[in-house]
């Protein structure tokens, strides 16, 4: 099958998911060219893979020092300019908090097809993205792993859906008793059993506070009521959601853990890729497949998050800022890890909501439950 070369802009070029799209483009020249570059702050890795693929633009925080020394050729922009480049058909959102909401309102208004794994984005935002996509006939492909799998089960039919089924790994203190939490460290915290994660993820997973946000995904990407979404925990990691239809049957997408997998399903759409570098499931090898279900004692993270962004307005705005805040400052040894919680519950228990908010209350609503935990934590 001849298909044309997609011209893709990463956000996010540095971090797990940006160096593993990066991988793809790397493994399939062929398909794919790599005009733009967006990062934070990790100098060096940036200036390797500029070296190494030559973009037209980049986008990163260090912009004067590369263009003081010399070091660069390519044009520097803003991470919005490089979401809406031109010639760019494929906007890789990679970036983790809120950093990337207006570049990627921005890319869709320019027709820029969507691959997202940016969870902030959907949870900010979810039914004001999704609606613009539709209005501009834009595709909006979801990276992470869960939401992915989802999407599969649903290419093909007609969204007859009585529930869908997310698994969740249940994160490296699965074993652990409740008793225990309050002495884990951030170290610990970091030890995901199954999935190779940056430290926000990992720390989101290890509180489930990573499948409420992935709930709030599926709400707004597929359609379907909060009651007829369920977690439960599947330690293997290998089926990684299930769709169930009103007729009694039962999708599931499995895979090893392995963020390849998504990614080329995403920059690859609506083909698959023509060939494999990743191991596919071996049902011999594997033997069982466990189910758990959910421990809302040991994470109360998820049922506090799914309170909040059922709320609407700038609620899961607020809910996004004071998590990163909170985070943090778990991973800075200010708080323990079972003040996490607590603490996103405190600080933005007098958030003022605005309904039907624009990207820009949506951002204020962040910062500022981000700056409340901050101040709440300040002391520690």
């Amino acid at each position: 099958m001849n298909r044309s070369k997609k011209n893709i802009s990463i956000l996010g070029s540095t971090g797990s998911v940006g160096a593993q799209t990066l991988e793809v483009a790397r493994s399939y020249p062929e398909d794919f060219n790599v005009v733009c570059l967006g990062a934070n702050k990790n100098t060096q890795i940036l200036k390797e893979q500029i070296l190494e693929f030559q973009p037209q633009a980049i986008s990163c925080d260090f912009h004067k020092e590369l263009s003081a020394n010399g070091e660069i050729a390519e044009e520097i922009v803003s991470l919005s300019e490089i979401a809406t480049y031109e010639g760019v058909d494929t906007v890789v959102v990679a970036t983790s908090g809120n950093v990337a909401l207006i570049p990627t309102f921005e890319a869709i208004k320019k027709g820029k097809n969507i691959a997202i794994a940016n969870k902030e984005t959907i949870i900010m935002a979810g039914e004001q993205l999704t609606s613009l996509a539709e209005s501009n006939s834009v595709s909006l492909m979801p990276i992470d792993s869960e939401p992915s799998a989802i999407w599969q089960c649903l290419r093909g039919e007609n969204n007859n859906i009585s529930k869908l089924i997310i698994t969740a790994s249940g994160g490296p203190f699965r074993n652990t008793p409740v008793r225990s939490l309050p002495n884990v460290t951030p170290t610990n915290a970091l030890q995901h059993p199954t999935w190779k994660m940056g430290q926000k993820i990992s720390v989101d997973s290890a509180t489930m506070m990573n499948k409420a946000f992935e709930v709030i995904e599926a709400r707004w990407l597929f359609n379907v009521p909060w009651e007829n979404i369920e977690v439960i925990v599947h330690p293997e990691s290998i089926i990684h959601s299930m769709v169930e239809f009103s007729d009694g049957s039962t999708k599931a997408q499995l895979s090893y853990p392995d963020m390849i997998v998504p990614i080329k399903h995403a920059l690859f759409f609506p083909d698959r890729a023509p060939k494999s570098n990743t191991n596919p499931f071996d049902p011999n090898k594997t033997k069982s497949l466990t189910f758990e279900s959910l421990d809302q004692d040991k994470y109360p993270c998820f049922e506090i998050a799914l309170k909040i962004a059922k709320r609407g307005g700038t609620w899961p705005s607020a809910l996004s800022g004071a998590d990163e805040a909170a985070v943090e400052a778990f991973l800075d040894s200010r708080i323990k890890f079972t003040e996490i919680h607590t603490l996103i519950e405190q600080a933005i228990q007098n958030h003022e909501s605005i309904t039907k908010p624009t990207t820009a209350e949506m951002l204020k609503a962040s910062h500022w439950a981000y700056d409340r935990v901050s101040e709440l934590t300040s002391g520690n």
